[in-house]
C-alpha cells in the first residue's frame, strides 16, 4: 500500500507569477486523493513538524523573494535535514535563488539568502533574460521558457537538473541548468514546467512514491510536447 501523498506549496501568495501555480493545480488532477497543503507567509510551514512528499515554491518578485528568505530562514536546518532525507522539491523561475548563498545587486549590495547551495544570483534590473531552452535529463528531454532578471554563478557541473542543448544553463554559456541535490531540483524555467513536460512529470510523481503514475489529460499534453519538441529541434529560438 502506498503511503499517502502529501504535496506542501510555499507561499501561494506571492511566489505565483507566470502561471506557474499550474504546477500544482494539475497535480491535483493527476492525484485526486493527495493532500494539498498551502503555507503562507504568516504562518509555520508545514514541512517543520511533517515530512511531505513534494515540497514547491514558484516564481516571484524581487521583494516578495526578500520577505520568503527572512520566513524561511528560522527553518533553514530543518530545509537542510529534509533535503539530505531525499524529499523532493521542485523550484521554479527565480525561487531557487532563496536557497543560495546570496543575491547581487546592481549597486553591488548582497543580500543573504538561506546559504543552503554555494551559489551568487546577480541582478540586472534593466536586462530581461527571454529563451526557450532545451536539454535532457538522462533520458528525458526537457523544454521550456525563461524569463528572467538574474542568473546564477557557482559551479553546478556535479549537480544539475539537466544538461542544455539549446539555450544556456545557469548563466549565458553554462552548459547546465539548475540546482540538484538528491531529489530537490531548482531551475529557472518557467510555463508551468510539470504541463509542458509529461515524461519529467511522471518521472518526478515516481520520486514521490507514486508507484503508477496517471497523468491527467495524458494523450493532450503529451501531442503538445511532442508538438514543442519538433519545433525547438528545428528552431533556435533568439535571445529576446
Amino acid at each position: 500500500m502506498e503511503e499517502k501523498i502529501i504535496i506542501e506549496e510555499l507561499f501561494p501568495e506571492i511566489a505565483n507569477l507566470y502561471g506557474d501555480t499550474g504546477n500544482v493545480r494539475y497535480l491535483k488532477k493527476c492525484l485526486p486523493d493527495a493532500e494539498f497543503v498551502k503555507d503562507y507567509l504568516n504562518e509555520e510551514p508545514f514541512f517543520n513538524k511533517t515530512k511531505p512528499s513534494l515540497i514547491y515554491m514558484g516564481p516571484m518578485s524581487e521583494h516578495a523573494q526578500e520577505l520568503v528568505i527572512d520566513r524561511l530562514m528560522p527553518y533553514k536546518e530543518r530545509l537542510k535535514e529534509l533535503i539530505d532525507d531525499g524529499v523532493v522539491f521542485l523550484l521554479t523561475g527565480n525561487a531557487a535563488e532563496v536557497f543560495y548563498k546570496e543575491i547581487e545587486n546592481e549597486d553591488g549590495s548582497k543580500i543573504p539568502c538561506l546559504n543552503i547551495f554555494d551559489f551568487t544570483a546577480k541582478r540586472k534590473m534593466f536586462n530581461r533574460y527571454n529563451r526557450h531552452v532545451m536539454g535532457k535529463m538522462d533520458d528525458i528531454t526537457i523544454v521550456g521558457y525563461k524569463n528572467q532578471f538574474t542568473h546564477s554563478y557557482g559551479d553546478n557541473s556535479k549537480g544539475y537538473f539537466f544538461k542544455v542543448e539549446r539555450g544556456d544553463g545557469l548563466y549565458p554559456g553554462n552548459e547546465f541548468e539548475g540546482v540538484r541535490k538528491n531529489n530537490f531540483i531548482g531551475t529557472y524555467l518557467l510555463g508551468p514546467i510539470l504541463i509542458q513536460n509529461p515524461y519529467f512529470t511522471e518521472y518526478i510523481l515516481k520520486l514521490m512514491g507514486v508507484r503508477e503514475p496517471k497523468l491527467a489529460f495524458k494523450d493532450t499534453i503529451v501531442a503538445a510536447y511532442e508538438r514543442r519538441l519538433s519545433e525547438y529541434k528545428e528552431f533556435d529560438f533568439p535571445i529576446i
